[in-house]
């Protein structure tokens, strides 16, 4: 079983706990859609559908790609405004630029390296997707939508130059990157922003619209 999976039946358990209900609550989700979503990435994360048969062959994964995109899209219409859309578009392609950049001066020798690859993207994604985004929904659509761009970039740079290795969009340890991304980014949206609410004064009371609880929380009143 892979580390992707692990987090995502973790993140299941503490749905179930109630634990997870106000991060839930930012993307527009509630606890039966979310466990669905996170069976069906676990169950996708097997299933590879081909896009090109040729050489070399390329394949997009159900769980890893398909899935956290549409749910990353659906956040992102949800979100209703278009600042919020373009931050989450820009912060994806930047994460996406990072990773990309960072995979072609790390050492992918894991006896050489301090930390395997997958992790250190998906450590980085998690963060440069906080810091851009600076709420709950922008942290997870730009660490899950960066690190698959990043992984497309792979793809496209693997067919130019004529490598015939197949391609997995998603796939290997994409899934592992990607869950990891998302659950970081959120996590420090989480923390960091339940600790600006409490400095500037409690959640917003109720009436007030989500945006606003989002611009609390990333400490951007002005957006």
């Amino acid at each position: 079983m892979n580390f992707g999976v692990v987090l995502l039946i973790g993140a299941g358990i503490l749905i179930l706990l109630g634990v997870a209900q106000q991060v839930l609550d930012r993307l527009y989700l509630n606890d039966k859609q979310a466990l669905i979503i996170l069976g069906a990435m676990i169950v996708g994360s097997f299933i590879d559908i081909p896009l090109y048969r040729g050489t070399p062959a390329i394949s997009i994964n159900l769980g890893g790609a398909i899935i956290p995109v549409a749910l990353s899209i659906y956040v992102l219409v949800r979100a209703g405004t278009n600042k919020e859309t373009v931050r989450g578009i820009i912060g994806a392609i930047l994460v996406g630029a990072v990773i990309y950049g960072v995979s072609k001066v790390y050492d992918f020798d894991t006896d050489v390296g301090f930390i395997e690859p997958q992790y250190l993207w998906g450590i980085l994604a998690g963060v440069i997707a906080y810091i851009i985004g600076r709420s709950r929904r922008l942290a997870f659509i730009g660490a899950t939508i960066g690190v698959l761009l990043a992984d497309i970039a792979h793809a496209l740079e693997t067919a130019i130059r004529g490598i015939p290795s197949p391609t997995r969009i998603g796939g290997a340890g994409v899934l592992d990157t990607l869950v990891l991304a998302g659950i970081i980014g959120v996590v420090l949206a989480e923390l960091i922003g339940e600790s600006r609410e409490r400095i500037q004064g409690g959640p917003v009371p109720a009436g007030h619209s989500e945006e606003s609880s989002e611009q609390r929380e990333g400490g951007d009143n002005h957006d």
